[in-house]
This record gives C-alpha cells, sequence and structure tokens, in this order.
C-alpha cells in the first residue's frame, strides 16, 4: 500500500481525494498497488466531509508517521507551502504539487533538494491543468531541440476576451460573470494582470531550455484595459485579440513575453475558445505540435496530480 498525505483540501486537494477514493481497482491496476489517502492537512473544519476522519491541523502528525511516503502539495503561494515542501524532500518523501507559483519562484532549490535526498519531486498539474505538456517534453519530446513556446496559458483570460466580444459587454461584465461561473478568482490579478501565464511560461521555458527562467523578469502585460472596441477592429481586419505567451531562445538570450496579442485565422491558436488551454511547441525533427485541452478546474487538474502520485508509485512497488 502507498500511504499519502494532501498539504491543502481545496479545489484541487479535495479532487485528488475524490479521483483516489473513488478509482481504487482502476488505480491499483496502474500501480500495482493500492493508493491510501492517509491524512489531510488543513487549517479549516470540514465535519460534514467524508474525509473528515483524516484531517489533521498538524503537520507534525503527517511527518512523525514513517508509513506516509508521498506528499500532495496543493496549498498555493510560497510561504507556508514552501516549508511544507521543503521539509517533506528534507524526510526523503517524494512530493507532488500543482503549485505554479512554488515552482516557477523555488524550483531549482526544491529540484536539488529532491535529487540530493533521492526523491522526486513532480509538477505537472502546474501549467496546463489536464494537459499533459510536462511529461511530453521530458519523455515523448526528448529526442528534439524545442525552438520555441507559443501558448495561451490562461484560462480565465481566454473566457474573459470571448464573452466580450461574443456578448457585446465591457471587461468589467465579462469579469464578473467569469467570477460567477468560478473561473475567476474574487481577487482576479493573477489571472487578468498576466502573472499566472508568465509563471506557467517561465515553467515551460526552464524546462524546455534547460536553464532557470526568472518568470520576474519576463515582460508581462495583462488584459484589463481591453476594450470590446478593441476586440471588434481586431476581428474587422480578420484578427482576434488573445493573451499569447512565448518564448524562444536567440543565442544565449531568452526572449519572451507575455502581452494581448493580435492572431488572424491562419494561427493555430485562433480558434482556441472559452477557459481552454493550448500550448504550441515548434521543434527542430518532429516539427510543430500542439497541446490542447482544459487547463484548470477542480478534476482535470487533480488528474494530472493523481498522474503524478501513479508514476512514482509504479516505481515504489511493494
Amino acid at each position: 500500500m502507498m500511504n499519502l498525505a494532501i498539504f491543502g483540501f481545496g479545489t484541487v486537494g479535495s479532487g485528488v481525494w475524490e479521483i483516489i477514493t473513488n478509482n481504487p481497482e482502476h488505480l491499483k491496476n496502474k500501480t500495482a498497488q493500492s493508493l491510501n489517502v492517509k491524512y489531510i492537512l488543513d487549517i479549516r473544519e470540514f465535519p460534514d466531509h467524508p474525509a473528515a476522519s483524516i484531517i489533521t491541523k498538524k503537520a507534525d502528525d503527517i511527518f512523525n508517521d514513517t508509513d506516509v511516503n508521498i506528499i500532495v502539495e496543493t496549498i498555493g503561494g510560497t510561504g507556508i507551502a514552501y516549508e511544507l515542501s521543503k521539509r517533506a524532500l528534507l524526510s526523503k518523501r517524494h512530493v507532488v504539487t500543482s503549485n505554479k507559483e512554488l515552482v516557477a519562484a523555488h524550483g531549482p532549490e526544491l529540484f536539488d533538494i529532491a535529487n540530493r535526498n533521492k526523491v522526486c519531486y513532480l509538477y505537472e498539474a502546474c501549467v496546463g491543468g489536464g494537459i499533459p505538456i510536462i511529461k511530453s517534453m521530458k519523455e515523448s519530446l526528448e529526442a528534439n531541440k524545442i525552438e520555441s513556446i507559443e501558448g495561451i496559458l490562461n484560462g480565465t483570460t481566454n473566457y474573459i476576451l470571448g464573452q466580450m466580444f461574443s456578448n457585446k459587454i465591457s471587461f468589467a461584465d465579462a469579469l464578473k460573470a467569469a467570477q460567477k461561473n468560478g473561473y475567476a478568482e474574487a481577487n482576479p490579478a493573477a489571472d487578468i494582470e498576466g502573472y499566472d501565464s508568465v509563471r506557467k511560461l517561465a515553467i515551460l521555458s526552464s524546462l524546455a531550455f534547460n536553464k532557470f527562467i526568472d518568470y520576474r523578469k519576463i515582460p508581462t502585460e495583462g488584459i484589463q484595459n481591453i476594450t470590446l472596441d478593441n476586440l471588434e477592429k481586431a476581428f474587422e481586419s480578420g484578427a482576434k485579440i488573445k493573451l499569447i505567451a512565448t518564448s524562444k531562445m536567440q543565442g544565449d538570450k531568452l526572449i519572451a513575453s507575455v502581452r494581448p496579442t493580435l492572431i488572424n485565422e491562419s494561427h493555430p491558436l485562433y480558434n482556441v475558445e472559452d477557459v481552454n488551454n493550448a500550448i504550441v511547441l515548434n521543434c527542430n525533427n518532429v516539427g510543430q505540435v500542439m497541446f490542447y485541452g482544459p487547463g484548470a478546474g477542480k478534476l482535470p487538474t487533480a488528474s494530472a496530480v493523481v498522474g503524478d502520485i501513479v508514476d512514482i508509485a509504479k516505481t515504489m512497488i511493494a
């Protein structure tokens, strides 16, 4: 049996519990052993939840239990999530995360700690939600040199721009619709100002170009100043405005940005609508490949987390 603990029982954390709880036989067939959520760490109360009996507010309850092999970090941010992730890796436990902010800011340090302690630090869910982009870049495209990345990496902004144009409404009204539907947070700054996209771009670029890319040095512009008039004039000229993240190496220099961009109908990202993400990689051998799918959401993101858990469990058959 493989025991794990989930740190943070919000949208993604509860999705991980749900997938593991509802699919025991399928996952056992994949890993040749049972996956068991032994603890959930959260400061909140969940008295009516089926998992209430395994929820604790004390991290020591988990770290003192040597039977826990994998930590799933879905807390978010770079505060306590960083401290707990580092502690888990130093205690020789594998860590799986969906925390793009943490990976973008502290990835090199955490990868190094994981390597030195011979454990895994996996982060498929950090980019593209349920899209298997990280694993594809690490494995399926290993024979290729990735020459450039271009993508729509934030579904919330894509939804807002689409709603503005389709329903002829203002940015403010489209943002309210996104919040009402659960696509945008009460404080939507990370999405609409481009910070979410640039963190994801930095993670992809670091992997593609084999060097740490600091997201804070990438020029970033959000969609908060885009108007319905901008969108309509773009359409009249045969184009759409999308929040596009792009990066490529020019010699030893990284050329990267996140900004609203005009793209015409021949562009592979032109028809990416709603809350979907899409990532286009230009590779020296295979050419251009595109990854498309749900970029966020409870179960798509949790699915990517559980995929990483399964990969670790396969290497630790009891």
